[in-house]
């Protein structure tokens, strides 16, 4: 039997981050194997972290992502003051909800504008979508200006945001600076609900699967910043047992990490999870929208979760009103801090899934080990299986329709592979 390769080079696969390519293998005509290759370098921030003080982790780690530095700073302070047994409560713990409300503000609106839905209408980009939906992509601006606006006066900076330490902030911000977000957040909470009306009515490839969803759960909220790690399948741990349940492994086609349940293999995180795990959470009338942008308390549909993200975009927009509202200056920006030697857990949910950070400590606070499991990492091996049955499904296509499908399937999971335009080289060997 002989052996055809054809090779489908997109120079720059646009609207992702990261360098990676993919591989098709295809044998009887059946996809074979589907492997995403990741060939980055390492970019070495858990050893770059050893030897450093605790204060300074958050400021370091907020630079491993440019959208999700947040999610990076409120996994390693819950770890730190884990590990340090302080607790943060009250007015402080709701500001760094309403700090997390930002940045899933801002990264989601980028995504399902201006990253994903052009694949439901046909543009190469936002640019030429923008053409025909002016009003939408202005819309989706002013909502990412919002969640920026947010980042901006609680962490000082929209990008890498600076206040944000052990204990609490550096400085908080006064109820008179707060007001007029509310007003802003207003605007933008109608945009988010006239968002997910639009994106609701896409069309879209009739393709599930049945993954393993894993989140964080809280007891009475939507969750940011803390729960239990729970799965679809029979899982609920303490964050800090997540090696019992998870591995991380190297894999021969990838310079980045895949995480996999020990028992059973891929498991997906990020909305998908969040929302099916945690639906009852969210507010009857949030649960009603949601109903009626033809999603049911589960969705299992990937291509789908661009409208679970314009939920989640309007609930961020809603938390964050409540939290403007109910808000009272603390008397302090920050708790005291006493470190000391010991081992700390954090994971919070990114808008890409949970972010889950280890830190053992040395008596003087500084950092002795450092372990980050970012979302992304975590996705790929379903990404992987995702892309097998998409292709799979459309084998005798041309190249061309392929290369569509997978690139969208990709952008389905709104991948943080690293903070640059990457390409996607698809092979495809045939017998």
């Amino acid at each position: 039997m002989s052996t055809e390769t054809r090779n489908i080079r997109v120079d720059y696969l646009a609207r992702v981050e990261g360098e990676g390519a993919l591989d098709l293998h295809i044998r009887d005509g059946r996809v074979s194997s589907a492997q995403l290759r990741i060939f980055e370098p390492p970019r070495l921030f858990e050893a770059l972290l050893r030897g450093r003080s605790h204060a300074e982790i958050p400021d370091i780690v907020a630079r491993i992502c440019g959208i999700c530095p947040v999610a990076y700073q409120m996994s390693a302070v819950h770890a730190i003051e884990h590990a340090f047994g302080i607790h943060v409560a009250g007015p402080l713990r709701e500001l760094r909800r309403l700090l997390y409300c930002g940045e899933w503000i801002e990264s989601h609106a980028l995504h399902v504008t201006m990253l994903h839905a052009p694949d439901f209408l046909g543009f190469d980009d936002v640019v030429q979508m923008a053409r025909a939906h002016g009003d939408r992509v202005r819309g989706a601006i002013a909502l990412k200006k919002a969640g920026n606006h947010l980042i901006q006066v609680l962490g000082g900076r929209e990008i890498h945001p600076v206040s944000v330490k052990v204990g609490g902030f550096h400085r908080v911000p006064r109820r008179s600076e707060l007001l007029p977000l509310a007003e802003e957040l207003k605007r933008a909470q109608e945009q988010a609900i006239e968002l997910l009306r639009w994106v609701s009515g896409f069309e879209f490839p009739d393709y599930q699967r049945d993954y393993e969803f894993v989140a964080l759960r809280h007891p009475d909220e939507y969750p940011f910043n803390e729960g239990r790690l729970v799965s679809s399948g029979d899982i609920d741990i303490d964050i800090a047992d997540f090696d019992r349940e998870f591995e991380e492994r190297h894999v021969a086609h990838s310079t980045a990490l895949q995480a996999r349940l020990r028992r059973r293999g891929a498991y997906l995180v990020g909305p998908l999870a969040r929302y099916a795990l945690n639906f009852d959470r969210l507010s009857p009338e949030l649960q009603s929208l949601a109903r009626d942008a033809g999603l049911g308390p589960v969705c299992r549909n990937p291509f789908q979760s661009i409208v679970v993200r314009a939920v989640e975009l309007v609930y961020a927009c809603t938390e964050a009103l409540r939290i403007i509202d109910a808000y009272v200056e603390p008397e302090h920006a920050a708790v005291d801090v006493a470190p000391r030697a010991g081992v700390g857990y954090g994971c919070t949910e990114a808008p890409r899934g949970i972010c889950w950070h280890r830190y053992q400590f040395d008596q003087d606070g500084s950092v002795v080990e450092a372990r980050i499991v970012p979302p992304t990492s975590q996705n790929q091996p379903s990404i992987e299986a995702d892309l097998a049955a998409v292709a799979d499904a459309i084998i005798d296509a041309p190249d061309e329709v392929i290369r569509h499908r997978c690139e969208q399937s990709i952008r389905n999971y709104d991948p943080c592979i690293s903070c640059a335009t990457h390409f996607l080289n698809l092979t495809i060997h045939r017998p």
